[in-house]
């Protein structure tokens, strides 16, 4: 390093040296750091890799899961109509529609009138000359 100095110094000169020198420098970090950002970039993609080859992997023993459950659902299935084929010959009838016989036009609010009245909640419309009747100021004479 001291040789290769020495060699700068006089090829150089020591006027123009400090100015190479800053320009060395800044292109030597310059090139570290594009190393830096390559390594870093391989290292990503080979991540990416194994993070694919597990997701495989796992999508895989998912799909395995999912086909033996169906296999051992479809097999329940059937066990369970010749069972009950044999307890139950005919099918239950399904319940006729009842009508819940609600009354259309009174209209029920979704809260109870005790809870109005325990909380002062207003149920009757007053006129505007009623209410400013009833918050009119009284008059002490």
């Amino acid at each position: 390093m001291a040789l290769i100095g020495a060699v700068a110094l006089i090829v150089i000169g020591p006027e123009k040296l400090p100015k190479v020198a800053r320009t060395v420098g800044t292109l030597l970090g310059k090139a570290q750091r594009y190393v830096a950002d390559v390594k870093a970039e391989v290292s990503r993609a080979m991540e990416m890799e194994e993070l694919k080859k597990m997701r495989d992997t796992v999508e895989g023993a998912a799909r395995d899961v999912e086909n033996s459950i169906q296999t051992q659902a479809s097999d329940f299935e059937k066990s369970w109509s010749d069972s009950t084929e044999s307890v139950l010959p005919f099918e239950p009838e399904a319940p006729s529609y009842k009508h819940p016989g609600k009354n259309w036009r009174l209209k029920q609010g979704a809260t109870p009138q005790w809870y109005k009245a325990r909380n002062g909640v207003r149920t009757k419309a007053l006129s505007g000359a009623a209410r400013v009747a009833r918050f009119r100021p009284r008059r002490t004479s």
